[in-house]
């Protein structure tokens, strides 16, 4: 382990909880035999980040079974471990985001049993709006390869920093901005090595919360064992404050959220290699040999783990929470693939303490 993540630890222990914004009300729930109804498949080629997938339609996604829910009535999402495919070609996979936009005010609980992981494999669950940076990014749950540390992040327009969070996670960057550092964002690195990968499965999964409010972000990490009995029933509230401290904390103080963000809708997406995870410094800090030739092309056995396995997806928050399809602009689906870029100034420095 790492100096800088024992130091964090330690003082994480002696943090006082976080402060109270409220109780909030189930205003949508994805789960069982209806989960996917009320979200869009990608439908392309990975064209934002130049991973090497296609992200299929619902039928097709459905059809080859890399969309579906399964008789514990967990939604799965994964990326094609059966096709051998051909030089040149991508493989199949998966992405969806939610046809309702979720404004300020909301809590997204995700609840998952396991996680994509694996050498070439780049997943993400997060949130935008419609015309990135404008309306900015939440990135709740992200990581490549063979890391072992989930991260958070935030992308946004011009004068969004972090400054004194209250968190347990370790800061990378405080500059929010997606023109600033290469749109590095403000990333934050959980502490837990539950928190991603094997050990996520392993522990039995875990809920990532995240509170979207006026007074600030803030993202809790826990692990099967430390989910709060308010998120393990069917409550039709929640109340953030009895949770702690969170893994990362994003304040208003220096980061208007109300000027900043707007409504955002859900995504969750697998990808392989690309600019991320495919970056040659950066794959070799967990994975060996090439991450196109020797994994996307090669076995497809090396995507048995490439899968989410989510129980649920519920939304808290309160009347004016949900933007439906009928209410919302014209918007574009693509973020641009600029803010990838970040990931080869930096990942060289985050690595080691992810593998840590």
């Amino acid at each position: 382990m790492s100096l800088h993540l024992f130091l964090a630890l330690l003082g994480a222990a002696a943090l006082p909880a976080a402060t109270a914004t409220g109780s909030y009300s189930l205003v949508e729930d994805f789960s069982g035999t209806t989960f996917f109804d009320k979200w869009t498949f990608y439908d392309n080629f990975d064209n934002l980040t130049n991973g090497d997938v296609i992200w299929v339609s619902e039928e097709t996604a459905r059809s080859t079974n890399l969309a579906y829910v399964n008789a514990a009535g967990n939604a799965i999402m994964k990326v094609d471990n059966h096709t051998q495919v051909a030089s040149n070609q991508k493989r199949n996979s998966v992405r969806i985001a939610s046809n309702d936009e979720f404004r300020v005010g909301s809590v997204f609980v995700a609840d998952m049993l396991h996680v994509p992981f694996g050498c070439s494999v780049w997943p993400a669950w997060w949130s935008q709006a419609p015309h990135w940076p404008s309306g900015g990014e939440i990135d709740m749950f992200e990581g490549v390869n063979m890391v072992t540390h989930n991260q958070y992040a935030l992308h946004t327009e011009d004068g969004c920093t972090i400054s004194n969070p209250l968190q347990t996670g370790i800061d990378n960057s405080t500059n929010c901005a997606a023109s600033a550092n290469s749109n590095q964002g403000c990333v934050v690195t959980d502490t837990s090595t539950q928190s991603y990968g094997e050990s996520f499965a392993s522990s039995g999964g875990g809920v990532f919360v995240t509170e979207f409010a006026e007074s600030g972000i803030s993202i809790w990490f826990f692990s099967r064992s430390e989910v709060p009995s308010s998120l393990s029933g069917n409550s039709s509230t929640i109340d953030t404050s009895a949770f702690g401290t969170p893994s990362a904390n994003y304040p208003t103080d220096s980061c208007n959220i109300d000027k900043f963000f707007s409504a955002q809708h859900l995504i969750f997406d697998i990808t392989l290699c690309g600019d991320f995870a495919g970056n040659p410094t950066v794959f070799a800090q967990t994975c060996s040999g090439s991450c196109y030739s020797d994994y996307v092309i090669g076995s497809p056995t090396n995507y048995d783990n490439a899968y989410f396995e989510v129980q649920h997806v519920r939304v808290y928050g309160g009347n004016d929470t949900v933007v439906p399809p009928s209410e919302q602009g014209a918007a574009s689906s693509l973020r641009p693939s600029l803010w990838q870029m970040f990931k080869l100034v930096m990942f060289s420095m985050l690595i080691p303490l992810w593998a840590a």
